[in-house]
């Protein structure tokens, strides 16, 4: 992190209810230091998991190892892999020991567009359109080079993988609604409006 840019979101950020978080990650952006470049994008849409009674959350299977570090501090990263392919990047939150956290599901990208589309290319097909780059959650997690190696990672110091503030998101620019793929949650926790995305933005994920 250079000294012109903005300081990386603080420990005391994450460390606040999970909703809260989700909603003021909106507009927030995702950096990433990699082979030279800097890649980065505005945060347009994420989803609350919080703590042991939310069926939804990976914690309410127990403290496994998969889940330890959604026990640790806040302001981590917890990553995973879905189906042997797909990376999912969540952002720890709350208090330590409370197993919660938000996970990213889209951005839209800002800088480094170029070594997005390197990342996301498959030979023989026509480059991506900008929209479709970062528009989920495995699609931004490839674009921007994420994997288990940053599983734990504090995104707080400004290296490597970080976020930071952007511009102010109105309410009125925010739409809210239930989660994505949770068909094996409790109903209450399935129809819980836990999703938060910026109205109209193409970046969303479909």
């Amino acid at each position: 992190m250079t000294n012109d840019q903005p300081a990386p979101l603080s420990t005391d950020f994450f460390a606040r209810p999970t909703l809260t978080v989700a909603r003021e990650l909106l507009g927030c952006r995702l950096v990433r230091q990699i082979d030279g470049a800097t890649l980065s994008g505005v945060v347009v849409e994420a989803e609350a998991y919080i703590g042991p009674t939310d069926t939804a959350c990976h914690a309410s299977k127990g403290r496994t190892p998969r889940t330890e570090v959604m026990f640790g501090p806040p302001g981590r990263a917890y990553v995973y892999l879905i189906y042997g392919m797909y990376h999912m990047l969540n952002l720890v939150t709350e208090a330590e020991d409370f197993p919660a956290a938000v996970l990213i599901r889209a951005v839209e990208p800002q800088t480094g567009l170029d070594r997005m589309q390197a990342r996301r290319a498959k030979p023989g097909r026509p480059p991506l359109k900008p929209a479709a780059l970062t528009s989920g959650p495995g699609k931004l997690c490839q674009a921007f080079g994420i994997d288990l190696a940053f599983n734990g990672w504090p995104v707080t110091t400004g290296e490597q993988l970080w976020l930071e503030r952007g511009q102010t998101v109105p309410d009125s620019h925010v739409a809210t609604g239930p989660r994505v793929g949770i068909t094996y949650a409790a109903p209450e926790d399935i129809s819980a409006p836990w999703r938060f995305w910026l109205r109209g933005n193409p970046f969303v994920s479909g």
